[in-house]
């Protein structure tokens, strides 16, 4: 089981460097962390008293990642859900926020548990995934939640045909968002390419 920072340094890695993609809702972004982020922060890293592209261009993978732990990982108590959770969880929790609880959240629920689905870990979530963990088979639960998060990158490039770069490559196999996901799924569930296919192609 990889630790929260050999995680966050996949992140990191897995995110890249400067990137000002005109379709993604984050802007300017480096190591996966954007702007609005930074200036939610305070992070003037040039110090002119002003958060802006220059200080993103300035940000380096190692204060990325202390970013990731603090305020992605340990902040929002990902570190208390179980353990089969938690790398999927975080990752998730970088490029979708609460809507990686809400995701969990919806799980659980389906899976017998009486929580609120509100984005935010408080001890009621944190004993559900716990009770829906004892109640299923040994990582069933992680791998449950990583398809509940592939359907979710797929709905939401049905509703923001922007989006759909993200879940499918130009040549029609399966973009970022997907292999992503897939990354914390165990292989037996992973989607073939022909259900890929089948998956987006009412996609323009």
């Amino acid at each position: 089981m990889q630790s929260a920072e050999q995680i966050a340094a996949g992140i990191v890695a897995r995110e890249g460097g400067y990137v000002n993609d005109p379709d993604d809702p984050g802007g300017p972004t480096k190591h996966g962390v954007t702007l609005g982020t930074m200036r939610r922060l305070g992070l003037d890293l040039t110090g002119d008293g002003q958060v802006t592209t220059a200080d993103v261009r300035r940000l380096t993978p190692e204060r990325a990642a202390e970013i990731y732990l603090d305020h992605y990982y340990r902040a929002p108590k990902i570190d208390q859900l179980p353990e089969g959770l938690r790398a999927s969880v975080f990752d998730m929790y970088v490029n979708a926020g609460s809507g990686a609880v809400k995701v969990l959240q919806r799980l659980l629920v389906e899976m017998g548990q009486d929580i609120q689905v509100d984005g935010g870990i408080g001890p009621q979530t944190i004993r559900a995934a716990f009770a829906a963990e004892a109640m299923a088979a040994p990582g069933l639960l992680a791998d449950a939640y990583g398809i509940a998060r592939r359907n979710y990158y797929y709905a939401l490039a049905d509703a923001r045909p922007a989006s759909r770069k993200y879940a499918r490559r130009r040549d029609g196999g399966k973009g970022g968002w997907i292999v992503r996901a897939e990354e914390f799924i165990s292989p037996r569930f992973h989607l073939t390419e022909a259900q890929h296919k089948a998956r987006v192609a009412a996609w323009a």
